[in-house]
């Protein structure tokens, strides 16, 4: 089942910190596709998140690190 995202008036947003810890755990099912189509639709509001760091399991780094020197062929 696909995440759905709401979006809250700024009003309800005033007590959140700028600066916040990581609280909520996602799965990259979930994400992946939420991410691929604002990408995609040039929306503004990733733009916000692009220095955010994320965290992730050492083992998809590593095959992250080995895709990018290596792109499989069609």
């Amino acid at each position: 089942m696909a995440a759905h995202l709401r979006v809250y008036p700024e009003s309800l947003q005033l007590n959140v910190s700028p600066a916040q810890d990581p609280s909520i755990r996602v799965s990259l099912r979930d994400l992946l596709p939420l991410l691929a189509t604002a990408k995609r639709n040039n929306y503004l509001w990733l733009q916000d998140f692009l220095d955010d760091e994320v965290q992730i399991t050492s083992d998809l780094y590593e095959v992250i690190t080995a895709f990018n020197y290596v792109r499989p062929s069609a």
